[in-house]
């Protein structure tokens, strides 16, 4: 991860950003391995409780933090620790991952009918290992974009002004919901996050969860890609959380003019008007009166 890739057309120019990217790629294996390669392929969820569903995020997640402590790269030797890309990238995901997890989970539970039926502690009806989990998910796809429409623009760099735009919104639409539609597709053999209609799932509700992803990949690769265009911890959290903001204004107008994409009688989940989270302790009542 330490070798000297400035000429590569995938990787950024920015010695910090490189690392940080790299170390991000090489750290996936794990989580993935991890969740997809044992836990799930060996039923062991089978056996967890709480406890063991929240050590499972926090072992998927905990070390994406403290190796890039212990293991400095070269390319950060010299900076300060808020000045390395690899912690202002977490602090974008951390705040982009929270916003989604805390709030985007319940258009799920109404517009997508989705349910989770493991046994976890939550935060606001949602798994606290979800939260986790989140996060290191995010890392990559993110790292990922950041790569591939880095590639493009190097590819599409001698075309006029518009097709640039036109091919990059294309391809951000396309990576978008192939990432959702994967995700979806991958966890299908974990039985206790389930949906009301799996097949329109996959179709339509991939293409809501690209929201996400349409909106936050061409931000989240906007940080310290220019050459001198240095970024601080305050700047970094002020973009994510406009990232999240203008995602819930689009999902929220999904919510509104087309609705679900199920029918309401077949939801595991209370169906509240207006948005799920506002309403008092009355419909925080209610919605636990009605989740099965």
């Amino acid at each position: 991860m330490g070798g000297d890739s400035s000429s590569s057309l995938w990787l950024a120019p920015n010695p910090s950003k490189r690392w940080g990217e790299l170390f991000f790629l090489c750290y996936t294996p794990f989580w993935l391995t991890l969740c997809l390669g044992i836990v799930v392929p060996y039923k062991l969820y089978e056996s967890f409780t709480e406890l063991e569903y929240l050590l499972l995020g926090l072992v998927s997640a905990i070390p994406s933090f403290v190796i890039p402590m212990l293991v400095v790269g070269k390319a950060d030797r010299s900076l300060h620790w808020k000045d390395r890309y690899w912690v202002k990238a977490s602090l974008w995901i951390v705040i982009f991952s929270y916003v989604g997890n805390y709030f985007w989970t319940h258009y799920f539970f109404t517009v997508l009918g989705a349910s989770y039926t493991f046994p976890s502690w939550k935060m606001n009806n949602v798994p606290h290992t979800t939260f986790l989990l989140t996060h290191v998910v995010f890392l990559f796809y993110h790292v990922a974009s950041n790569m591939t429409l880095r590639r493009l623009r190097h590819s599409i760099a001698g075309l006029p002004e518009k097709i640039q735009l036109v091919t990059e919104a294309a391809w951000i639409l396309a990576l978008s919901y192939f990432i959702a539609y994967l995700e979806t597709l991958a966890i299908s053999n974990f039985p206790y996050y389930d949906f009301v209609d799996r097949a329109s799932m996959y179709k339509v509700g991939s293409l809501f969860y690209a929201i996400y992803f349409i909106v936050s990949f061409p931000m989240f690769l906007r940080i310290e890609e220019k050459p001198g265009d240095l970024w601080d911890l305050p700047r970094v959290a002020v973009d994510s959380l406009g990232a999240a903001m203008l995602v819930t204004i689009i999902l929220d107008l999904w919510r509104i003019f087309l609705g679900p994409i199920i029918s309401l009688a077949d939801t595991k989940q209370c169906i509240q008007p207006g948005l799920p989270w506002f309403g008092g302790s009355a419909n925080v009542a209610s919605q636990n009166q009605c989740v099965k």
